[in-house]
């Protein structure tokens, strides 16, 4: 999860089959978070809270304190692409359907939010129709309507305004032609894509087949939008409620706090518990004050889900009781580096073949906090857990991992730079191991003559401003960017779509994909959606898997894994596997 633009329409053939657990129950055994704890998770042992919900209790009020090392991209529902805001934004907002909040891979599986039930399909599955449910309100207290999911979604199609949110409304729906969104286009008929028959009733037509839909109404721009009350760009300021809380107080750049909202219905949300009486949230806290808050009790989340910093580690593991308290959920998360051919000598195959061969693996996984708590040596893109995966290693970088430097410089006298060249890389600035991973690349690559100077940036404008804006990367020579990437659904489409199709690299910035532009793998991509076979499809996202690395476009790091400390205050923790963090909708206060 983190960003696109329209894709061409030869790219919108599909009949895509629902990923995993969402089309089906979940295992009978697997607690959910409103019932018990197995005894792992109810006396806190490692682990405990990967398929048990610890410290179960039914117990409301207190309040409980994240915090953020960075900022948030936004906080609006049409402009947010971080994992992390989708868990949290249901505090806030409710979409057509959500992935439980649930432990373990029952948290994979999809349930009505705003709708009765799952979408309808006909028309070949090029139809979807959701019916809302009766008596859900704004905070303000006006009823919500199927007007007011259209007008959010419409609203998201501008990514001028909006540019840190997801295309894939843009992609897939109807759209007619030279729209250009709720704002520059108000005039518009838009019922070619999206049909509000009454209140309740909200029908979305698409360009082509489309099997798994309801993945698309459990994004956040389904949560609706009053267009009375929608201030463009500021919405984010104050977003309108439709959940169990709503803003109290939002100041941009320091954090803000949500209180209950009195118009929300329980009656209506058999997901949501509202335990809480409210959450204060920090934002560009400095990541090891954060965890160190953790472990002091002063804090109950790191809202960013990505684990312990190496610092903190160093306390944890070796203390029993400390290690007790944690989890280490491995997620559909690739962390790894964009080798951006847009930026010269890197236009050239042979001397992004230097970094991927002089890279030292092992020293980015220490970067990243180690087998234990960064991951596993990525020698591709899809993770182990997602349909197509499989194990080869184009660029080996030594017997070791530790960098082959002769087929380095073999490669780089091929491009013409025997001596090196230099370039620039960037990284989140709040983030310590994306900093440590590009100083590792620095030095690694450093060996062969490459010279990295590394080039920090926000977090919350990274890709809308600077390493996915392709001007300001070329300008800049950002040749090497850090980057991360969790599956938005559980299959292949929902992992490599977003960061390998050229077509959804836009100039204004805010794309996920900051580095691949292959032509042959955007038409793979397209007979991928055109497969109904689930094994040819899954044959096909490996093939691409294959040529992304034979372009050598990106240097994988590691399959993700994370050491997430549970607050000592809190009740209902349990990680969801949707996320690969604990679930932040579940959580009570002790």
């Amino acid at each position: 999860m983190q960003k696109t633009t329209r894709l061409g329409v030869a790219a919108l053939s599909a009949v895509l089959a629902l990923g995993l657990a969402a089309c089906g129950g979940g295992s009978s055994s697997t607690p959910s978070a409103s019932g018990g704890a197995t005894a792992a998770g109810a006396t806190g042992e490692f682990n405990g809270a990967l398929t048990a919900v610890v410290n179960p209790s039914d117990k409301k009020g207190g309040i409980l304190k994240f915090a953020n090392a960075g900022d948030w991209d936004s906080l609006d529902p049409g402009d947010t692409y971080y994992g992390y805001s989708w868990n949290f934004i249901r505090l806030y907002g409710r979409s057509l359907v959500m992935f439980k909040s649930a432990p373990g891979k029952e948290g994979n599986e999809l349930t009505p939010d705003l709708a009765e039930g799952l979408g309808t399909p006909s028309d070949d599955a090029k139809t979807w129709t959701y019916k809302l449910k009766a008596g859900i309100k704004f905070e303000d207290g006006t009823p919500v309507t199927s007007k007011d999911v259209k007008y959010g979604v419409e609203r998201s199609f501008d990514k001028e305004v909006f540019p840190d949110g997801y295309t894939y409304f843009n992609d897939f729906l109807n759209w007619p032609k030279d729209y250009k969104g709720a704002y520059k286009s108000p005039d518009a008929n838009t019922d070619s894509a999206i049909e509000t028959p009454d209140d309740q009733t909200i029908v979305f037509h698409l360009i082509k087949p489309l099997s798994n839909f309801d993945y698309f109404a459990q994004l956040p721009a389904t949560i609706p939008v009053p267009k009375a009350k929608d201030t463009g760009a500021k919405y984010k300021e104050h977003v309108i409620s439709t959940g169990p809380y709503k803003f109290d107080k939002n100041e941009i750049g320091k954090g803000f706090t949500l209180v209950r909202n009195d118009q929300w219905d329980p009656a209506t949300d058999p997901n949501r518990k509202a335990l809480p009486d409210g959450y204060d949230v920090a934002t560009n806290v400095n990541a090891d004050d954060i965890d160190n808050r953790i472990l002091a009790g002063d804090l109950d989340v790191d809202i960013a889900g990505t684990g312990v910093q190496p610092a903190a580690l160093g306390r944890v593991l070796p203390d029993p009781a400390m290690k007790a308290n944690t989890d280490n959920p491995t997620g559909t998360r690739l962390w790894y580096t964009s080798i951006n051919g847009n930026v010269p000598p890197l236009d050239n195959l042979e001397c992004r073949k230097a970094v991927e061969y002089a890279a030292d693996k092992t020293a980015l996984q220490t970067a990243w906090g180690g087998e234990f708590a960064g991951g596993q040596i990525a020698t591709s893109l899809l993770p182990p857990s997602i349909p197509g995966h499989e194990d080869f290693n184009t660029w080996v970088p030594g017997a070791d991992n530790k960098g082959d430097v002769t087929k380095a410089k073999e490669a780089l006298t091929a491009c013409g730079q025997p001596n090196g060249f230099e370039t620039n890389i960037s990284y989140r600035a709040e983030r310590p191991k994306e900093k440590a991973a590009a100083e590792a690349l620095q030095q690694s690559l450093g060996r062969v003559g490459i010279k990295l100077t590394l080039k920090p940036f926000p977090q919350a404008d990274y890709f809308a401003l600077y390493a996915g804006k392709p001007g300001y990367a070329k300008d800049n020579k950002l040749g090497l960017a850090m980057n991360g990437w969790q599956s938005d659904w559980p299959d292949g489409f929902g992992f490599l779509q977003q960061i390998v199709d050229s077509r959804v690299i836009r100039d204004t910035g805010g794309s996920s994909n900051v580095s691949v532009r292959d032509p042959e793998v955007d038409k793979l991509i397209d007979q991928a959606m055109e497969q109904t076979d689930a094994n040819a499809r899954n044959a096909i996202w490996t093939q691409i898997d294959k040529k992304v690395m034979d372009d050598a476009y990106i240097l994988p790091n590691v399959w993700a894994k994370a050491l997430l400390v549970r607050s000592k205050n809190a009740t209902n923790v349990f990680v969801n596997d949707a996320y690969g963090m604990y679930d932040y909708l579940g959580m009570g206060v002790k």
